[in-house]
Formats: structure tokens, C-alpha cells, sequence
């Protein structure tokens, strides 16, 4: 990364080989942080930060190929993992709010578990669960869904349902993704940080209602062990509309970590 400022506003932020839209209110509250889905920019998280309003600092950005940012010769999840440290060191946010939804929930517990003492807690929208498909056939299934969905990428562009990546790479990013969410539970169980979940339960493309419930059970015996990780909410949605239709959920989720005793802003 070559900036580094915590004055750092709206623009775009030079990481590795590529640039970041990076936009920062730098509103006088809790710092919160927002984590896209695997293809989407920041516009679905719109009506999140509306219903919580001015009093906080909301700082969102697009992943690599994402929304305005630019192309990489890596899309790896430790390659989003270097953004997420850059635009907290861009922006001098100390301790964060990481509200993640699908993928970068996962990137949000993640981060975490890298840095305890440096975040306030974790919103995890439908995301960070203990549940991937993984093997050949999953990664075979993964990629003829891509496959097909080859001509159909550059119109779905538009409304955040994929990114500027070839249908190959599209599905390796879903392929890895999957296989580190099926690992996920040494993580789960290590966070001393809150953690609060939003579940849908509805599909998902390429996931039915039952593989997609199928998954959410997989996070019952993680909230068992680790009295930190809590359902805060669980709403009549699905994996896509989730932001849109229970942003208020979200937000409030949002508003219990910030309230919990012990992790205020320091």
C-alpha cells in the first residue's frame, strides 16, 4: 500500500497492484466498517447506513473489480485481507465495527481473529458459518455454474451480482470461499469479540432453501461452545434481498455491539 492517512476521505486507495474506491464519513461515532459479497460493491449496504444514521462513522469500499475499483492479478482471500488492512490503516480507525455480509462476513471473523485487540466486535449478515461445500464435485458443480452463467456476467454487472473477472475467475473465488468457510469453526471458537448474526432463510442462486438451512444449522454447536457468538436476528428473507428488505435487523445488530459493556470506543 503506498497511502497511509487518517485523513483519508473518498477517493481511491493504491493497494498492491490495483486501487480501491474507498469512501469514508468520517462521522464522529463508532467507526463501522462494511465487507461486500463475493461480486457486489458497497451500494447495497445504502439502506443500512441510512437507518443508523449521521452519528456513526461509516466507511465502505469496493473489493478488487468490484464497484469502481480496479482489475488485480489476484483475487485471493488473503489478497482482500491485505485491503482490509489497508483501509484501516488508511483511514486510522482504531478498534472497528466489521459488518460483513455472505463473503465478507468471513473476511470480517477473520480479520478479527488476526487482530482481537483491534476490533470492537463483528455484524455477520447470512455469512461466517462453519459450511462449505468442498472436493472435486463441489468444485466441478462450482465451476459449470460459472460456466453457464459465462454470457450472463457483464449484465449482471450492473446490479452488484458480479464483478469484472472472467467466469473462471468468478468461480474460484466462490470455489476458496467455500472451503475456508468449511474450516471456519477453529475461528468461531476462538473469538473473545462479540459477534452477532443475521440469518436469512431463504436459497440462494446455485444454493436451495434446504443446502442453504443446511448450512445455518451448521452454526447451532459454535454458538453452543462460545457464548460470544449470538443469532441476534433471524428474518423471513433470502441470501440476495437480505440488506435490502432486514436492513433494520442489520442495524440493529450494529447497535447491540456498540452497547455491549466493555466495547465502547476507547
Amino acid at each position: 500500500m503506498t497511502t497511509s492517512t487518517a485523513s483519508f476521505r473518498t477517493g481511491m486507495l493504491p493497494v498492491d497492484d490495483t486501487a480501491l474506491s474507498l469512501t469514508d464519513t468520517r462521522g464522529a461515532g463508532v467507526p463501522v466498517v462494511y465487507l461486500n459479497g463475493s461480486y457486489c460493491g458497497h451500494r447495497p449496504w445504502r439502506p443500512v447506513i441510512s437507518e443508523l444514521g449521521s452519528g456513526w462513522r461509516h466507511i465502505t469500499y469496493d473489493e478488487r473489480a468490484r464497484g469502481r475499483s480496479r482489475r488485480s492479478a489476484d483475487y485471493s482471500f488473503e489478497a482482500c485481507l491485505r485491503d482490509l488492512d489497508a483501509v484501516v490503516e488508511a483511514t486510522g480507525v482504531e478498534r472497528p465495527l466489521l459488518v460483513g455480509w455472505s463473503y465478507g462476513a468471513a473476511l470480517a471473523v477473520h480479520w478479527a481473529d488476526r487482530n482481537p485487540d483491534r476490533v470492537l466486535g463483528v455484524v455477520s449478515v447470512d455469512g461466517a458459518v462453519p459450511y462449505g461445500i468442498t472436493g472435486e464435485e463441489a468444485r466441478a458443480r462450482i465451476r459449470r455454474l460459472f460456466g453457464r452463467m459465462r454470457p450472463l456476467l457483464p449484465l449482471l454487472r450492473p446490479f452488484g451480482l458480479s464483478a469484472r473477472m472472467s467466469a473462471d475467475q468468478h468461480a474460484e473465488i466462490n470455489i476458496e470461499i467455500n472451503e475456508i468457510c468449511a474450516a471456519l469453526g477453529p475461528v468461531l471458537d476462538r473469538a473473545t469479540y462479540p459477534v452477532r448474526y443475521v440469518l436469512a432463510t431463504g436459497g440462494n442462486l446455485g444454493g436451495g432453501r434446504e443446502e442453504m438451512e443446511r448450512m445455518r444449522a451448521s452454526l447451532d454447536p459454535v454458538l453452543a461452545r462460545n457464548p460470544h457468538l449470538r443469532v441476534s436476528a433471524k428474518v423471513a428473507s433470502n441470501h440476495s434481498r437480505i440488506l435490502r428488505k432486514d436492513f433494520r435487523a442489520v442495524a440493529e445488530a450494529v447497535r447491540e455491539i456498540a452497547a455491549t459493556p466493555g466495547r465502547g470506543a476507547r
